[in-house]
């Protein structure tokens, strides 16, 4: 029998009246049993962050990046424990669930670095004006308050990584949401916490049911939000809490641009690799993987069968297997979804190329050329291992058709020539332009967030602690400059 997890409340380890049980979407299997709090213990874990928070503002640097440090070598220590457990609960294959265990290594390794040279504070004399004779302001940053940290199932370590780390680098308590379907290795991450000296109360992981969260994200306690997930849920959020500070990661419909340029064999071989793989890559359930591909019209024929052949070789199957490239989605009725978004666009005209077909929980890497406009597939984001080919006429064509979504999050852009990649980055209207590469190239500690509905905010270590703090100015008087 699987066992059950407790959840962690204000550091320590609990356990509710209920569980609910989290299964392999590979073969439906019972991955374990989570403990859910009740609503007095979200009640505790909540006061207990919000009466610790002026303490730990003022914890001393150290602590802070020993704790930080701490959970990052035991990720290391425990990288092929945790990789197993990602791909259990999430279906996502081993070779992309060891990588995601390497990057929340870097981001609490990025946390602990930053958190040792943040808030040093800058110092800006006043005297510049007659009226700031003598005056000297120092300005420094200090935390909001406690935040609520909201992460999606498909990148259940990392993407806690990202809420957690960067709060307790700034002193910030926070309390973590992790998806219900993927919550075991967030988890995880409060049981390496709790091995640290953080003070009781900075930080709680509660798996509760996404119906019982209006509560969290209105109560006034919590004025900081940092959601992950759709474009729909987020907004949601914002509204209902305007005078909240509100980060949002939203997700978009990302585009590898091939340009004129970009035109040998050599070239063409490495974009086809790069699209077939990161447009499968976990399924496609990336909010950067690549849903469009915007080629130029002189070198399209040639590329659209590199294309095809690089996600045809794709392995698919079960992610437990080191060989398999593209497992499961998160449900069956993801991949239920994704199959419909497909069927309609072939119906209203689109060419399958490759894939198209489901399998329970799984969907084959897919490829669709002249698809209309609008349909669901060319206006929403996917998330799933399906790709879309547009022919353009040059450069400015294509930065257009880039454009035309609702979202923003980043682009690939494979080019050669440096003035267009400068073209690019100022037309774009996205998060980040990856020149030579796919949208999908994410480094943790690199700003990263979108323009539009992909969302509000940045997320990358030191950002995200931007992000949990706010000026405070102090201004000497009668200082000899």
């Amino acid at each position: 029998m699987a066992a059950t997890h407790a959840f962690w409340l204000a550091g320590r380890r609990a356990t509710g009246e209920e569980t609910f049980d989290v299964t392999s979407p590979w073969d439906g299997r019972l991955v374990g049993k989570v403990a859910v709090p009740t609503e007095a213990q979200v009640e505790e874990a909540v006061a207990a962050a919000y009466a610790v928070r002026d303490e730990f503002a003022a914890t001393p640097a150290h602590v802070r990046a020993a704790a930080l440090d701490h959970v990052s070598r035991r990720l290391v220590e425990r990288t092929e424990e945790i990789a197993r457990l990602i791909s259990a609960e999430n279906g996502k294959p081993m070779k992309w669930a060891r990588g995601e265990v390497g990057r929340a290594v870097s981001v609490f390794r990025f946390a602990a670095e930053e958190s040792r040279r943040f808030n040093g504070g800058e110092a800006q004399r006043l005297d510049t004006d007659a009226g700031g004779t003598g005056r000297l302001a120092l300005t420094r940053r200090f935390p909001r308050g406690v935040v609520l940290g909201i992460a999606p199932f498909n990148f259940p370590l990392n993407l806690c990584a990202h809420k957690i780390a960067p709060a307790i680098a700034v002193g910030a308590p926070i309390i973590l949401k992790p998806a219900p379907a993927t919550p075991l290795s967030g988890l995880l991450i409060g049981e390496l916490l709790a091995e640290t000296d953080l003070p009781t109360g900075a930080w709680s992981v509660l798996p509760v049911a996404n119906d019982r969260m209006p509560t969290l994200v209105q109560d006034e306690r919590l004025p900081v939000i940092s959601f992950t997930g759709s474009d729909k849920v987020g907004f949601a959020i914002m509204d209902s809490v305007p005078r909240k500070h509100c980060t949002l990661e939203l997700g978009g419909n990302g585009a590898a641009v091939v340009l004129s340029d970009y035109a040998s064999e050599k070239d063409l071989d490495w974009a086809a690799t790069r699209i077939g793989t990161f447009s499968n890559y976990q399924g496609g359930q990336s909010c950067i993987s690549v849903q469009r591909v915007v080629a130029d019209a002189s070198l399209y024929e040639r590329l659209v069968p590199k294309i095809i052949a690089a996600v045809e070789a794709q392995v698919t199957g079960d992610p437990s297997d080191d060989a398999t490239d593209v497992g499961p989605l998160v449900s069956e009725d993801a991949a239920k979804r994704v199959e419909a978004w497909v069927d309609e666009a072939v119906q209203a005209g689109a060419r399958l190329l490759a894939g198209g077909k489901r399998d329970g929980a799984s969907y084959a890497p897919t490829v669709l050329a002249d698809v209309p406009a609008d349909v669901t597939i060319s206006c929403e984001e996917v998330f799933g291992p399906v790709l879309t080919l547009t022919r353009v006429d040059g450069e400015d064509a294509a930065f257009e058709t880039v454009n035309d979504s609702k979202y923003g999050l980043q682009a690939g852009v494979f080019t050669h020539d440096v003035q267009a990649a400068f073209r690019a980055h100022r037309a774009l209207e996205v998060g980040g332009v990856i020149v030579g590469d796919v949208p999908s190239y994410r480094a943790d500690q690199m700003p990263y967030g979108g323009a539009k509905q992909s969302g509000v905010g940045r997320e990358g270590v030191r950002y995200a602690m931007d992000d949990y703090t706010y000026e405070r100015v102090m201004v000497f008087t009668g200082l000899a400059l």
